[in-house]
């Protein structure tokens, strides 16, 4: 619960670049390393280290540790947090990877290519997007947020 509820606050406040990064140091802090994810101040620590590296390209401080503490002693993003758990269980998602596309269709990240192209390939067909993200309302995620998106690229169009 703590570093989902982490992720999210960052998500929203910073950026999704900035979340999805912290959600990289996440991932080998707990299987890599072992560390336990709800160790509130090793935690704390962890995320403030790796954000004042990547904030030292920003024109803004990162959160402290003692800010990231702050905020996990806190019962702030915890009802979006059971809430996301709540509508991943009513799609029938209980592990990972998974893809969502559209809101609704989910896809076993284990899946054969193939399936990923006709998915993609009924929605080129379509000529629209039937649905959006669909943890953007859930989890309190800000439309700006959604369009600043996490990865930038450049499109020749």
């Amino acid at each position: 619960m703590a570093s989902h509820r982490l992720i999210q606050y960052l998500g929203k406040t910073y950026g999704l670049d900035v979340s999805e990064a912290i959600y990289d140091v996440l991932n080998v802090y707990y299987f890599v390393d072992g560390h336990s994810l709800n160790d509130h101040p090793r935690l704390a620590q962890v995320v403030a280290d790796a954000l004042s590296n990547l904030f030292a390209k920003r024109a803004m401080p990162a959160p402290t540790s003692k800010e990231l503490l702050d905020f996990l002693s806190s019962q702030q993003g915890r009802k979006e947090i059971q809430a996301a758990t709540a509508a991943l269980q009513q799609l029938g998602i209980h592990s990972i990877p998974k893809f969502i596309i559209e809101g609704q269709t989910v896809v076993d990240g284990a899946a054969l290519p193939d399936v990923f192209v006709q998915v993609f390939r009924e929605i080129e067909e379509r000529g629209t997007i039937a649905g959006g993200p669909l943890f953007r309302e859930i989890l309190g995620v800000s439309t700006e947020t959604i369009a600043r998106a996490s990865h930038h690229r450049q499109c020749d169009v």
